[in-house]
Protein backbone atom coordinates (compact mmCIF):
# COMPACT_ATOMS: atom_id res chain seq x y z
CA UNK A 1 0.00 0.00 0.00
CA UNK A 2 1.45 3.28 -1.12
CA UNK A 3 1.42 5.99 1.48
CA UNK A 4 0.44 9.45 0.39
CA UNK A 5 2.99 12.15 0.75
CA UNK A 6 1.84 15.06 2.80
CA UNK A 7 2.61 18.33 1.06
CA UNK A 8 4.38 20.82 3.22
CA UNK A 9 2.19 23.68 4.40
CA UNK A 10 3.34 26.90 2.75
CA UNK A 11 4.61 29.40 5.24
CA UNK A 12 2.11 32.14 6.07
CA UNK A 13 3.30 35.68 5.99
CA UNK A 14 3.12 37.33 9.38
CA UNK A 15 0.53 40.12 9.60
CA UNK A 16 1.95 43.47 8.62
CA UNK A 17 2.78 45.50 11.66
CA UNK A 18 2.58 49.24 11.39
CA UNK A 19 5.75 51.10 12.27
CA UNK A 20 5.52 52.62 15.72
CA UNK A 21 5.23 56.17 14.33
CA UNK A 22 2.45 55.26 11.91
CA UNK A 23 0.50 53.43 14.61
CA UNK A 24 0.87 56.35 17.00
CA UNK A 25 -0.34 58.83 14.38
CA UNK A 26 -3.30 56.57 13.63
CA UNK A 27 -4.15 56.44 17.35
CA UNK A 28 -4.05 60.23 17.59
CA UNK A 29 -6.38 60.63 14.58
CA UNK A 30 -8.90 58.09 15.88
CA UNK A 31 -8.87 59.71 19.31
CA UNK A 32 -9.23 63.19 17.77
CA UNK A 33 -12.34 62.13 15.85
CA UNK A 34 -13.99 60.89 19.07
CA UNK A 35 -12.72 63.82 21.15
CA UNK A 36 -13.93 66.61 18.85
CA UNK A 37 -17.23 64.80 18.25
CA UNK A 38 -17.75 64.71 22.01
CA UNK A 39 -16.64 68.21 23.09
CA UNK A 40 -16.48 70.25 19.88
CA UNK A 41 -13.58 71.93 18.15
CA UNK A 42 -12.82 74.15 21.13
CA UNK A 43 -11.50 71.03 22.85
CA UNK A 44 -7.99 71.47 24.26
CA UNK A 45 -5.24 69.40 22.66
CA UNK A 46 -3.75 68.88 26.14
CA UNK A 47 -6.85 66.94 27.08
CA UNK A 48 -6.70 65.04 23.80
CA UNK A 49 -3.07 64.12 24.54
CA UNK A 50 -4.07 62.91 27.99
CA UNK A 51 -6.74 60.67 26.50
CA UNK A 52 -4.33 59.21 23.96
CA UNK A 53 -1.65 58.74 26.61
CA UNK A 54 0.94 60.92 24.89
CA UNK A 55 2.36 64.39 25.40
CA UNK A 56 0.89 67.44 23.68
CA UNK A 57 4.22 68.04 21.99
CA UNK A 58 4.02 64.59 20.41
CA UNK A 59 0.67 65.46 18.83
CA UNK A 60 2.27 68.55 17.31
CA UNK A 61 5.11 66.41 16.01
CA UNK A 62 2.62 64.71 13.69
CA UNK A 63 0.31 67.68 13.20
CA UNK A 64 2.03 71.08 13.22
CA UNK A 65 -1.13 72.89 14.36
CA UNK A 66 -4.60 72.24 15.68
CA UNK A 67 -5.94 73.33 12.29
CA UNK A 68 -3.87 70.60 10.62
CA UNK A 69 -5.32 68.03 13.02
CA UNK A 70 -8.88 69.22 12.27
CA UNK A 71 -8.10 68.95 8.56
CA UNK A 72 -7.05 65.36 9.09
CA UNK A 73 -10.30 64.69 10.95
CA UNK A 74 -12.21 66.08 7.95
CA UNK A 75 -10.27 63.83 5.57
CA UNK A 76 -10.83 60.85 7.84
CA UNK A 77 -14.56 61.22 8.40
CA UNK A 78 -15.97 63.00 5.36
CA UNK A 79 -13.60 62.24 2.49
CA UNK A 80 -12.36 58.85 3.68
CA UNK A 81 -15.85 57.45 4.25
CA UNK A 82 -17.25 58.60 0.91
CA UNK A 83 -18.26 55.65 -1.27
CA UNK A 84 -17.87 56.31 -5.03
CA UNK A 85 -20.38 53.52 -5.67
CA UNK A 86 -23.14 55.91 -4.58
CA UNK A 87 -22.44 57.90 -7.74
CA UNK A 88 -22.56 54.72 -9.83
CA UNK A 89 -25.98 53.85 -8.38
CA UNK A 90 -27.31 57.30 -9.16
CA UNK A 91 -26.17 57.25 -12.80
CA UNK A 92 -27.70 53.85 -13.72
CA UNK A 93 -30.70 54.83 -15.83
CA UNK A 94 -31.71 51.21 -16.33
CA UNK A 95 -33.26 51.52 -12.87
CA UNK A 96 -36.17 53.90 -12.09
CA UNK A 97 -34.95 57.03 -10.35
CA UNK A 98 -37.04 56.47 -7.23
CA UNK A 99 -35.45 53.07 -6.70
CA UNK A 100 -31.97 54.48 -7.30
CA UNK A 101 -32.52 57.22 -4.74
CA UNK A 102 -33.76 54.76 -2.15
CA UNK A 103 -30.69 52.57 -2.66
CA UNK A 104 -28.35 55.56 -2.58
CA UNK A 105 -29.73 57.24 0.54
CA UNK A 106 -30.32 54.01 2.45
CA UNK A 107 -26.64 53.17 2.12
CA UNK A 108 -25.48 56.78 2.53
CA UNK A 109 -27.37 57.02 5.83
CA UNK A 110 -25.23 54.22 7.28
CA UNK A 111 -22.26 56.58 6.98
CA UNK A 112 -23.79 60.03 7.40
CA UNK A 113 -26.02 59.34 10.40
CA UNK A 114 -23.33 58.03 12.72
CA UNK A 115 -22.52 59.64 16.07
CA UNK A 116 -19.20 61.19 15.08
CA UNK A 117 -20.30 62.26 11.56
CA UNK A 118 -23.38 64.14 12.78
CA UNK A 119 -21.80 65.75 15.83
CA UNK A 120 -18.65 66.88 14.04
CA UNK A 121 -20.80 68.43 11.33
CA UNK A 122 -22.89 70.33 13.87
CA UNK A 123 -19.89 71.51 15.90
CA UNK A 124 -18.20 72.67 12.70
CA UNK A 125 -21.16 74.87 11.84
CA UNK A 126 -21.33 76.35 15.33
CA UNK A 127 -17.58 77.00 15.45
CA UNK A 128 -17.29 78.36 11.93
CA UNK A 129 -14.88 75.69 10.75
CA UNK A 130 -14.73 75.09 6.99
CA UNK A 131 -15.82 71.46 7.26
CA UNK A 132 -19.45 72.31 6.53
CA UNK A 133 -18.83 74.51 3.52
CA UNK A 134 -16.31 72.15 1.97
CA UNK A 135 -18.40 69.04 2.45
CA UNK A 136 -21.63 70.65 1.27
CA UNK A 137 -19.92 71.88 -1.89
CA UNK A 138 -18.55 68.38 -2.39
CA UNK A 139 -22.03 66.92 -1.82
CA UNK A 140 -23.57 69.37 -4.27
CA UNK A 141 -21.25 68.34 -7.10
CA UNK A 142 -21.35 64.60 -6.37
CA UNK A 143 -25.04 64.12 -5.47
CA UNK A 144 -27.34 67.15 -5.59
CA UNK A 145 -26.60 68.32 -9.13
CA UNK A 146 -26.57 64.74 -10.50
CA UNK A 147 -29.94 64.06 -8.82
CA UNK A 148 -31.37 67.22 -10.41
CA UNK A 149 -30.09 66.08 -13.82
CA UNK A 150 -31.50 62.58 -13.36
CA UNK A 151 -34.82 64.04 -12.25
CA UNK A 152 -35.07 66.02 -15.49
CA UNK A 153 -34.34 62.86 -17.48
CA UNK A 154 -36.97 60.93 -15.51
CA UNK A 155 -39.61 63.58 -16.24
CA UNK A 156 -38.64 64.11 -19.87
CA UNK A 157 -37.42 67.67 -19.33
CA UNK A 158 -34.51 69.33 -21.19
CA UNK A 159 -31.02 68.33 -20.08
CA UNK A 160 -28.48 70.76 -18.61
CA UNK A 161 -26.79 71.18 -22.01
CA UNK A 162 -30.00 72.75 -23.36
CA UNK A 163 -30.97 74.51 -20.14
CA UNK A 164 -28.59 75.03 -17.20
CA UNK A 165 -29.67 73.82 -13.77
CA UNK A 166 -31.41 76.46 -11.66
CA UNK A 167 -30.87 77.11 -7.97
CA UNK A 168 -34.54 76.27 -7.37
CA UNK A 169 -33.91 72.76 -8.67
CA UNK A 170 -30.90 72.32 -6.40
CA UNK A 171 -32.90 73.57 -3.43
CA UNK A 172 -35.61 71.05 -4.24
CA UNK A 173 -33.05 68.23 -4.03
CA UNK A 174 -31.58 69.69 -0.82
CA UNK A 175 -34.89 68.75 0.76
CA UNK A 176 -33.94 65.05 0.66
CA UNK A 177 -30.63 65.58 2.43
CA UNK A 178 -32.12 68.01 4.95
CA UNK A 179 -34.78 65.53 6.01
CA UNK A 180 -32.43 62.56 6.21
CA UNK A 181 -29.81 64.52 8.14
CA UNK A 182 -32.54 65.55 10.58
CA UNK A 183 -32.96 61.89 11.48
CA UNK A 184 -29.32 61.96 12.62
CA UNK A 185 -29.82 65.20 14.52
CA UNK A 186 -32.73 63.72 16.42
CA UNK A 187 -30.65 60.74 17.46
CA UNK A 188 -27.26 62.27 18.19
CA UNK A 189 -28.03 65.93 19.03
CA UNK A 190 -31.52 66.00 20.53
CA UNK A 191 -31.36 62.48 21.99
CA UNK A 192 -34.77 61.60 20.54
CA UNK A 193 -34.42 58.14 18.96
CA UNK A 194 -36.50 57.33 15.89
CA UNK A 195 -39.57 55.27 16.64
CA UNK A 196 -39.89 53.98 13.06
CA UNK A 197 -37.50 51.93 10.92
CA UNK A 198 -34.91 54.22 9.30
CA UNK A 199 -34.94 52.42 5.94
CA UNK A 200 -38.72 52.75 5.78
CA UNK A 201 -38.47 56.45 6.65
CA UNK A 202 -35.99 56.93 3.82
CA UNK A 203 -38.27 55.11 1.36
CA UNK A 204 -41.14 57.34 2.47
CA UNK A 205 -38.96 60.44 2.11
CA UNK A 206 -37.98 59.53 -1.45
CA UNK A 207 -41.55 58.63 -2.43
CA UNK A 208 -42.73 61.99 -1.07
CA UNK A 209 -39.94 63.80 -2.91
CA UNK A 210 -40.67 62.14 -6.25
CA UNK A 211 -44.42 62.80 -5.99
CA UNK A 212 -43.78 66.45 -5.22
CA UNK A 213 -41.13 66.83 -7.92
CA UNK A 214 -43.43 65.42 -10.62
CA UNK A 215 -46.01 68.01 -9.66
CA UNK A 216 -43.76 71.00 -9.04
CA UNK A 217 -40.71 70.73 -11.28
CA UNK A 218 -42.32 71.17 -14.74
CA UNK A 219 -44.02 74.33 -13.47
CA UNK A 220 -40.81 76.08 -12.40
CA UNK A 221 -40.23 79.39 -14.13
CA UNK A 222 -37.12 78.18 -15.92
CA UNK A 223 -39.14 75.56 -17.84
CA UNK A 224 -42.19 77.78 -18.34
CA UNK A 225 -40.06 80.54 -19.86
CA UNK A 226 -38.49 78.07 -22.28
CA UNK A 227 -41.88 76.64 -23.25
CA UNK A 228 -43.25 80.14 -23.90
CA UNK A 229 -40.26 80.99 -26.07
CA UNK A 230 -40.58 77.91 -28.31
CA UNK A 231 -43.74 79.01 -30.21
CA UNK A 232 -42.12 82.36 -31.00
CA UNK A 233 -39.02 80.63 -32.31
CA UNK A 234 -41.09 78.27 -34.46
CA UNK A 235 -43.21 81.13 -35.81
CA UNK A 236 -40.11 83.14 -36.66
CA UNK A 237 -38.61 80.15 -38.48
CA UNK A 238 -41.84 79.72 -40.49
CA UNK A 239 -41.77 83.36 -41.55
CA UNK A 240 -38.19 83.08 -42.66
Amino acid sequence: MTSRKTLPTPPTAPPRRRPAGEARERAIVEAAVKFFAEVGFDGDTRELARRVGVTQSLIFKYFPSKAALIERVYQEVYVGRWNPYWEVILADRRVPLEERLVRLYTDYAKTALTWDWVRLFMFSGLKGEAINQRYLQFLRSRVLEPVAIELRAELGLPGPQALPLSELEIELVWGINARIFYFGQRRWIFDVPLQADLDELIRLTIRHFMAGAREVLPGLGVFQARSAALPRVVAQQNVE
